[in-house]
């Protein structure tokens, strides 16, 4: 089976420059601090920050997810874009090699934003991709952004 790609669109009531700060440049402190439940920690595993960077993300015990680590490929900050590659999850087992995903920031209307977003699944060898257990993951990703999005609108001075 070849790669499977996704793009998705939605808008939000935060201002661009304010989402991608508590998504990308500061999520290895705020992501912890505010979800406790959803993120035990977010550790360099190498690099500060900047492209080639490897962040592992580890998730509280007992959920179906105990850790992803993300190769930063690109981070753009004046435009808002982000290139970045999951290398490494302990839920891929024998079925995928890594995903690609590609998120951009634009000003929508309101002082709110929209965001796009592309990920690509790559399969190891002819492993067949499980499209609804995809899709489950993604939505775990989409609760996870709004319950950020939810923090940023109630404190509205945090990364202004």
């Amino acid at each position: 089976m070849g790669v499977i790609s996704f793009d998705d669109e939605f808008s939000s009531a935060v201002a661009p420059h304010r989402l991608f700060h508590a998504l990308f440049e500061d999520a290895h402190n705020l992501m912890p601090k505010i979800m406790p439940h959803g993120v035990k920690s977010v550790d360099f595993v190498s690099g500060e920050g900047g492209p080639g960077s490897v962040q592992q993300v580890n998730f509280p015990d007992g959920g179906p997810v105990k850790y992803v680590k993300n190769r930063l490929d690109s981070k753009d900050k004046d435009n808002l874009e982000i290139k970045y590659t999951v290398i490494e999850c302990d839920a891929f087992g024998d079925k995928i090699d890594f995903i690609s995903n590609e998120i951009k920031f634009e000003a929508g209307p309101d002082g709110g934003c929209i965001c796009k977003s592309k990920s690509t699944y790559h399969p190891k060898g002819d492993a067949v991709l499980n499209e609804e257990e995809i899709k489950a993951g993604k939505e775990r990703s989409k609760g996870m952004f709004k319950f950020v999005e939810a923090y940023l609108i109630e404190n509205p001075q945090l990364y202004a």
